[in-house]
């Protein structure tokens, strides 16, 4: 445990380091892209950054002046499959972005999908010392979450306070100062499997990069693609990758639930490839231009050429109605939502007092998807573009790029994490397995 407590800080301290420098690479490992954005942080906002708890701590001024995007190779359901390829990809996009940036970068923060996230709510309570709230007593309250056994093999990513309470007074976001004679607070605990973080870490040490902080991408599409009320009141964030579709629910301006699906619009693409007889390729260009998951009478007679190489001229000259396509595609899709809609319905997500649910993500431009995820899902969708960021360039401001958008908000806000706080760590009880979710309706 303590191993990777140093881990994690030594990282952090990496970032801060990074941050002094100025400049800081971004990279989004994903099963269809790897995005890199190179931030240059200005020293007018460095000098004065905040030493707080809570969402805005340490606040910094960034712009992004590289970026960059290459075909992904290597990697499967948000995971690293094939180490020396996806390293290619990496480097290329690197490259590619410290070019444009004109800058040698050291230091790289990166996210990824996938690693069979598990969500944990934990909670911790201690008597103040000396009536007013202090550092200390924060790292007390902190240290004193009964830690579950989460098993060999898995790593915790995330260790976020989402929420203090002193006495009776709960839903503080900084008690420091506060008077009070009890102080509790509850933590989400976001673990992943071990090797799929080593995988990339291992990865970016041999792109000769330092990794300067690891973020879950479920977690870092939210906070680029949810407006700030929709994380206050209560919100899902469900990104559609091409392995992997990643949903995090929000609460107060803390991730409070985090889960993956095996699935994303690589398998409605290889659907369509399988269903037409076309390379993937080709069925991935079909889904982009013609794709859909509502027909209508138009449907068909709208009819899509499937021009192939192989020489045989019949087979070369097919076509097909919009409709046939529509009624590929449209299968899966409603299995990925689905199966989103189990892991909400088991996170609770129906207790939460508000149930906004935004889609983001390559996958979710298939037109049409936001009505058909609003009757598969129940609750009000919409589509969500990420946060606009200076220097951001157009090619870059898709859904697409909503993880990679996050990030660069998380490098340059971190959201207090345990280790951000000197811990007893000796004090770790491995106590039982609590569930997330159950303490929102207690709590708030």
């Amino acid at each position: 445990m303590t191993g990777l407590y140093e881990t994690q800080r030594a990282m952090r301290n990496m970032r801060k380091a990074a941050m002094q420098r100025g400049v800081i690479a971004i990279l989004d490992v994903g099963s269809s892209k790897i995005a890199c954005l190179v931030l240059r942080f200005d020293g007018s906002d460095r000098l004065k950054e905040t030493d707080g708890v809570g969402p805005m701590a340490g606040q910094a001024g960034f712009r992004v002046i590289g970026a960059a995007t290459t075909r992904s190779r290597g990697v499967r359901f948000g995971e690293i499959d094939a180490m020396q390829e996806t390293e290619r990809a990496i480097r290329t996009a690197i490259q590619a972005a410290q070019k444009m940036a004109n800058i040698r970068v050291d230091h790289v923060i990166a996210c990824f999908s996938g690693a069979e996230p598990r969500s944990y709510g934990l909670a911790g309570a201690i008597d103040v010392e000396g009536n007013v709230v202090s550092e200390q007593d924060i790292s007390r309250v902190l240290a004193a979450c009964h830690l579950p056994d989460y098993g060999m093999g898995r790593e915790v990513l995330h260790a976020q306070p989402v929420n203090f309470a002193l006495d009776h007074r709960t839903g503080l976001s900084d008690p420091r100062g506060q008077i009070g004679q009890t102080l509790s607070t509850d933590m989400h605990m976001l673990t992943v499997d071990a090797t799929a973080v080593q995988n990339l870490a291992h990865c970016v040490k041999r792109c000769d990069l330092e990794l300067a902080g690891i973020a879950s991408s479920a977690y870092v599409a939210g906070i680029s693609a949810l407006v700030e009320d929709e994380q206050e009141l209560g919100a899902a964030c469900i990104d559609m990758g091409g392995g992997a579709t990643s949903l995090s629910i929000f609460m107060k301006k803390h991730m409070i639930y985090a889960d993956t699906v095996r699935m994303g619009g690589d398998h409605v693409t290889g659907d369509i490839s399988m269903g037409l007889s076309v390379p993937f390729n080709t069925a991935e260009r079909i889904k982009t231009f013609y794709g859909g998951v509502v027909a209508t009478g138009m449907d068909d007679r709208e009819m899509i050429d499937l021009e192939g190489d192989t020489g045989d001229w019949e087979h070369d000259r097919r076509a097909v109605s919009r409709a046939e396509l529509i009624g590929i595609m449209r299968p899966r899709v409603e299995e990925i939502l689905e199966e989103v809609r189990a892991r909400l319905d088991a996170a609770g997500f129906d207790h939460l007092p508000s149930q906004q649910i935004v889609l983001t993500g390559g996958g979710s431009q298939i037109p049409g998807l936001d009505g058909l995820a609003s009757r598969i899902l129940g609750h009000q969708v919409r589509l969500g573009r990420p946060l606009r960021v200076h220097g951001l360039p157009q090619a870059a401001t898709g859904p697409g790029f909503a993880s990679a958008v996050g990030l660069c908000l998380f490098a340059a806000h971190p959201q207090d994490e345990w280790w951000d706080f000197d811990l007893p760590v000796e004090r770790y009880p491995a106590r039982s397995l609590r569930r997330a979710v159950k303490w929102f309706r207690d709590n708030w």
